[in-house]
C-alpha cells in the first residue's frame, strides 16, 4: 500500500489530520467509533473502532494500536483478514511501504549477505503454505485473578490463517550460515517513540530457525498481508506465541552469540515450570522466554450473557488449539464440570491450526447454567483447573461461560 492510499483510508475514518502529523513515524489516528460500547465477558464496557483495512474491532489502545477480534469471527476455520487482531509494541509503526525501495536484509554470521526485494523473495525460493494460529502471549489476561498489569485482552487476541511465504531455512541456506551460529535475530520496521525505548527485536535458536516450519510470509489467507498485520512480509513461527512473529520484517541477522535485548531478557518471560504457574505471594525466582502455546479451548457460542430457551436445542461452538501436536478431543460439560460429553471436531487443517468444535445441547429447564469446555492435545496434555503468573501469559485453564435459560 502506498502512502497516498493509506492516508485516504485514514481520512475515511476521520483520522487524516492525525495521520498527516505522524505518517512514517506513528499511526497517530483517531479511529472512528463505529458502534456503542458493549459489555464484555468480564463485565466491563468495551468500544468498537474501525482502522484502515479492518472491520469493527474491540479497541484496547490506539497508540500503539491494539485491536481485539470479536468472538463471532471465530465460528469459521480461518479468521478473515479484516477481522484479524492487531498487536504492536512500539507506536512508530510503518504506515506505508514503497516496494520499489523495500529490501529484506539478510546478514550477520553468514558467507553471502543478501538484500532481497519482495519479488526476489517470491521467485528465488520455493513457496510454501500452512495454516497456523497466531496468538498474543497475553490473550485472556483480563481473566487472571488477581488482576495483573498489561493490556486487558479478552479472548480475541488470536486468529487462524493460511500463511504463504518461503522457508526461513531456505533463505538462511542461500546466505550460507557460518559455523558457530547460535541464534537468528529479527527486526521489523517499527521504531521506538523515544531514544531510550528499546528497539523491538526477537531471536530464535538456530535449530528452530532452520526447522523448515518457520517462514517469512508475504500472504495471509491468499491475499497480501494487511498493513496492520505486517505488510509486506512477517515472520511466522508456527506453534509459538506471536511475540516472535515479527511484523513488517526488515532484517534477519545470524548471530554467533545470544541476542541481548529487553524483549528477550526482560519481557515475555514466564516461570520456569511446565504450567507457567506461580503464587502472587511467592513469585518464581527463575523465568524463561515464553515459546510454545499450551493446549486451550474456549466457547464461541453461546457468548457470555446470551439467553437460551428451555426445551430448544442449541449448538454449542468453540475452538481449541495447542502448540503443534494437534487436538485429540474436546469435551463439554453443561453442569459445571460434573459430567462431560465429547464434542464433534471440525476439519483438521494441520497441527498448527486450531480445531473448531461443536456439541448440541437442549437446556432442560429455566435457570442459570455454567457451561465448561476442556481440550486434550495429541501429546496427551490437557487444561488445568487453576493458573496464575505475574504477566498474565500462556493461559490454559478450563474455561466456562455463564448462560441464562428462559
Amino acid at each position: 500500500m502506498d502512502r497516498r492510499h493509506f492516508v485516504s483510508l485514514l481520512a475515511s475514518v476521520g483520522g487524516l489530520a492525525a495521520a498527516q502529523r505522524g505518517l512514517g513515524k506513528t499511526l497517530d489516528l483517531m479511529a472512528e467509533a463505529t458502534a456503542p460500547a458493549f459489555e464484555s465477558e468480564i463485565g466491563g464496557a468495551q468500544e468498537l473502532a474501525r482502522y484502515p483495512q479492518k472491520t469493527d474491532l474491540i479497541l484496547l489502545t490506539d497508540r500503539p494500536p491494539q485491536l481485539e477480534t470479536p468472538l463471532r469471527y471465530f465460528e469459521s476455520e480461518l479468521t478473515p483478514n479484516d477481522a484479524f487482531f492487531v498487536r504492536w509494541h512500539l507506536s512508530g509503526i510503518p504506515t506505508s511501504v514503497d516496494l520499489r525501495e523495500f529490501r529484506l536484509e539478510v546478514g550477520g554470521h553468514v558467507q553471502k549477505p543478501m538484500r532481497l526485494t519482495l519479488s526476489e523473495l517470491k521467485t528465488r525460493f520455493k513457496p510454501i503454505s500452512l495454516v497456523a494460529l497466531a496468538q498474543c502471549a497475553g490473550n485472556f489476561r483480563s481473566l487472571f485473578v488477581p488482576q495483573v498489569p498489561g493490556g486487558q485482552w479478552g479472548s480475541g487476541a488470536m486468529g487462524n490463517a493460511r500463511w504463504t511465504g518461503v522457508r526461513l531455512k531456505d533463505v538462511l541456506e542461500a546466505a550460507g550460515v557460518k559455523a558457530g551460529a547460535m541464534q537468528v535475530g529479527f527486526r521489523g520496521m517499527d521504531v521506538p517513540p523515544m531514544p531510550a525505548t528499546p528497539v523491538y527485536q526477537k531471536s530464535l535458536d538456530i535449530d528452530r530457525a532452520r526447522d523448515g516450519d518457520v517462514m517469512i510470509a508475504y500472504a495471509m489467507n491468499d491475499a497480501p498481508l494487511p498493513m496492520l498485520n505486517g505488510f509486506p512480509v512477517r515472520l511466522v513461527v508456527p506453534g509459538w506465541f506471536s511475540t516472535y512473529w515479527v511484523k513488517s520484517l526488515s532484517s534477519v541477522t545470524v548471530l554467533d552469540q545470544p541476542l541481548k535485548t529487553f524483549w528477550m531478557d526482560k519481557a515475555y518471560r514466564i516461570p520456569d515450570n511446565p504450567d507457567a504457574n506461580e503464587d502472587p505471594q511467592h513469585l518464581a525466582a527463575v523465568t524463561v522466554p515464553i515459546s510454545t502455546m499450551p493446549v486451550h479451548s474456549i466457547f464461541v457460542r453461546p457468548e457470555p450473557g446470551e439467553t437460551l430457551r428451555a426445551g430448544e436445542k442449541f449448538v454449542l461452538k468453540g475452538v481449541a488449539n495447542d502448540g503443534g501436536s494437534g487436538i485429540r478431543k474436546v469435551e463439554v460439560s453443561t453442569d459445571g464440570g460434573g459430567s462431560w460429553d465429547e464434542a464433534s471436531l471440525g476439519s483438521d487443517l494441520g497441527k498448527y491450526s486450531w480445531r473448531t468444535w461443536q456439541a448440541s445441547w437442549t437446556p432442560p429447564a429455566k435457570g442459570t447454567y455454567r457451561l465448561t469446555v476442556r481440550a486434550t492435545a495429541g501429546d496427551g496434555q490437557t487444561q488445568h483447573t487453576s493458573q496464575w503468573n505475574r504477566s498474565g501469559y500462556q493461559r490454559n485453564v478450563i474455561e466456562h461461560v455463564e448462560v441464562t435459560v428462559s
